[in-house]
């Protein structure tokens, strides 16, 4: 067995993921397929454990597979990829998404302090009283929540 080639378990432990995720990314193209030992366990190279752990990093930062499938296909032909289909630009969209996540969630955290603080402790009566602060009003399509209570 050649040093530089990692057996499944070894690649898997390497890279902090388990020897099913390595098949599921063979499966989507992202890993490419290992070579075969005589035995037939698969033998991965060892650059594997660094492609892997840039997959994870990608997918913590809120990157699909499929963006980052497009992300490795851009890299390994950057040669000829037009300047709006590599990371810098996938970054700044996933940032501006990101940025509308938590604008998102800015407010629903607002809003449940806010259920917090009036008491709402039941959502179907909470949903008839207009001094309830969760939008169930505005939900609806209706605009009949009074402006104070």
């Amino acid at each position: 067995m050649n040093d530089s080639r990692l057996r499944s378990g070894q690649l898997a432990d390497a890279a902090g993921v388990n020897v099913q995720t390595l098949r599921y990314y063979e499966r989507r193209g992202l890993l490419t397929s290992p070579q075969r030992s005589p035995g037939g366990h698969r033998l991965y190279p060892a650059d594997s454990v660094t492609l892997l752990r840039v997959i994870k990093t990608a997918q913590r930062l809120g990157f699909t597979l499929d963006e980052v499938a497009d992300l490795l296909d851009t890299g390994r032909h950057r040669h000829g990829s037009r300047p709006d289909t590599g990371l810098m630009a996938r970054a700044r969209e996933k940032l501006v998404e990101v940025e509308q996540k938590l604008a998102d969630l800015t407010v629903i955290r607002d809003t449940l302090r806010a259920a917090i603080a009036a008491g709402c402790d039941d959502l179907v009566a909470c949903a008839g009283n207009s001094c309830c602060p969760l939008p169930f009003a505005e939900l609806a399509g209706r605009n009949d929540r009074a402006d104070h209570c």
